[in-house]
């Protein structure tokens, strides 16, 4: 649960991927067209046939597009501009019938050329921007399949990689966009191979690269790998724009997060000093007072109370009573007071922070909602469990209806499951752990170490109402996230093991003879990775370690049909509610 809660807190630093500038191409579209004589025969390639069935048959025809020559050149206007971003829902619509069109006709004229692909290209941009994710996506897959193709048969190298470029930002868009965050960063690292066969080494646009690559591994908790990244990126940003420029600041700041998710918290307080002399300097307040907030949460975590309250009293008294960054302020100065158990002063704090979020509630701000989360997690540290739930349903309910938010949704039902389970009841905690588990997969992938936690948690709801064969499967899945990350003499790798040979041991009890044994056998299996496990431990684990075995001699027992025999011990593990 303590990793769940990190995880939680460090992904309310990143909202979805923000391109940097230095993503547009401005020769993109100046480059000569392939014509059909240069290709070899045509790619054949799915035409999208949810869009051309409905989208083209149901929207008007543009009757000032008369003849086939004006539509491609309405088209060709369309495709070298960011007009789309600014327009509205019918225009949205009628641009989207435009380049079906277009498209039947490069299809027709051209196979699977290049002008196909930077149809697919925009059709997935319009797409997007309609909310039609599943069709976006379809249009962009494609657009990868005819210029993999065209790649591999040697045409035009650099309007290749071009047009490449251009598919997988929008393919990022789009996952992002879903909510989809391993998809995302998978796009981002095309993003990023293309960016460095088409850029100079040290040129602005690979430090813009750097640094989303950065940010998309952080999102993932992959700090690891973020690190060298943004300290390229730093390098870059300070040959091009000056030691003292905003854009290192950024970086700077970054650069802290990384560090903080590192647990090196004294450089993350190094990097940021750097970044507040460069906003002072250029009188950028708001950046200044929110960096001042990341200043005194990371000494909080690192126990220096008074120190992070007083810098947030000084935010205080800078900012107007309505602005979101004094929430964030009595946010923070709750989580200072909380820990050194002075709740009532925590719990005012939360209450004027609520205050002021509540004017912000319609927003579509991934700050604020992971701010209504924050609180509740606080809540839940002094034990106010109800209130704790309270505030994570009205949370939850804001969230759902922005689907690049699920890993927050699905953070947030994975937290409600826990706190239900942890207070008895287990019938309606697994709704919410297994909306939890599917949207952090969705966002995550399926073997995230947060996907690890919750599925041990639905495992144990599973076991508390009697379904073993359920907790079998999900415990099965948590016990193999977890040992992968953290190797299987972790604790909480032990725990997942220990509830999986209880969840086989009890499924053995209601089986029939033939499947009885097997299942026992499976649990004295796992039982004996207990054991295995926690002798690795060392003199730290005698209780542990006798317990284990204790267990695995009641195990043998019950499997020889003996009616003394007590196993499992109990369903839910006494360390999961530490």
């Amino acid at each position: 649960m303590r990793r769940l809660r990190a995880a939680s807190s460090l992904l309310s630093l990143f909202s979805k991927p923000k391109l940097s500038s230095q993503n547009t191409l401005p020769f993109l579209h100046s480059l000569p067209s392939t014509s059909r004589s240069d290709l070899k025969p045509p790619i054949t390639f799915p035409k999208c046939p949810r869009l051309f069935q409905t989208l083209s048959q149901s929207t008007p025809p543009l009757e000032s597009l008369k003849s086939q020559d004006k539509l491609l050149l309405a088209f060709k206007s369309l495709d070298s501009s960011s007009k789309v971003d600014s327009f509205s829902s019918n225009e949205l619509v009628k641009a989207l019938d435009l380049t079906i069109r277009a498209l039947e006709i490069f299809e027709r004229d051209e196979g699977g050329s290049i002008s196909v692909a930077k149809a697919l290209r925009l059709l997935g941009l319009i797409s997007c921007k309609l909310k039609k994710f599943g069709d976006s996506l379809e249009s962009l897959n494609t657009a990868v399949v005819i210029l993999d193709r065209l790649e591999k048969e040697g045409f035009n190298d650099s309007e290749i990689r071009a047009v490449s470029l251009m598919v997988y930002l929008q393919l990022v868009e789009t996952n992002s966009e879903m909510g989809r965050k391993w998809d995302t960063l998978t796009s981002l690292k095309r993003v990023f191979q293309l960016r460095k066969s088409i850029f100079d080494p040290n040129s602005p646009e690979m430090g813009a690269a750097y640094k989303d690559l950065c940010e998309a591994y952080a999102v993932v908790l992959d700090f690891k790998e973020a690190l060298p990244l943004i300290l390229k990126a730093l390098e870059i940003f300070e040959v091009n724009y000056g030691c003292d420029s905003v854009e290192v600041a950024r970086v700077r700041q970054l650069l802290s997060v990384i560090y903080v998710g590192l647990d090196e918290n004294d450089k993350a307080l190094e990097q940021i000093e750097f970044a507040k002399g460069i906003f002072t300097c250029l009188e950028l307040e708001d950046d200044l007072l929110n960096l001042l907030v990341e200043e005194a949460n990371i000494k909080i975590s690192m126990g220096g109370f008074s120190e992070a309250i007083e810098i947030l009293k000084s935010v205080i008294q800078r900012v107007g009573k309505e602005s979101k960054i004094r929430a964030f302020v009595f946010v923070s100065m709750a989580k200072a007071l909380c820990s050194q158990e002075k709740f009532g002063e925590a719990k005012r704090c939360l209450e004027i922070a609520c205050g002021v979020l509540d004017k912000f509630e319609s927003v579509d701000s991934s700050k604020v909602f992971d701010t209504y989360a924050e609180i509740s997690m606080i809540y839940e540290i002094m034990n106010e469990f109800e209130t704790a739930l309270s505030l994570m349903e009205r949370t939850l309910a804001m969230v759902s209806k922005s689907p690049r938010e699920q890993h927050l949704e699905g953070s947030i039902s994975a937290r409600m499951g826990w706190l239900l389970l942890l207070t008895g009841r287990a019938e309606r905690a697994i709704p919410y752990l297994e909306r939890g588990e599917q949207r952090l997969k969705d966002s995550f992938g399926e073997m995230h170490f947060g996907l690890g936690f919750v599925s041990k948690h639905l495992g144990q709801a599973y076991m508390e109402v009697g379904r073993p064969a359920h907790a079998v499967q999900v415990l099965a899945t948590a016990y193999n996230i977890l040992s992968r990350w953290f190797g299987p003499k972790h604790e909480d790798s032990i725990d997942a093991c220990q509830s999986l040979a209880n969840a086989y041991a009890t499924k053995a009890s209601s089986s029939s003879i033939d499947t009885k044994q097997g299942h026992y056998a499976s649990a004295m299996e796992f039982q004996q990775r207990v054991i295995t496990a926690w002798e690795s431990c060392g003199p730290n684990a005698t209780d542990e370690l006798r317990e284990a075995h204790r267990l695995f001699e009641q195990l043998k027992k019950k499997a020889l049909g003996s009616p003394s025999a007590v196993y499992p011990a109990n369903a839910l593990p006494l360390s999961q509610c530490r």
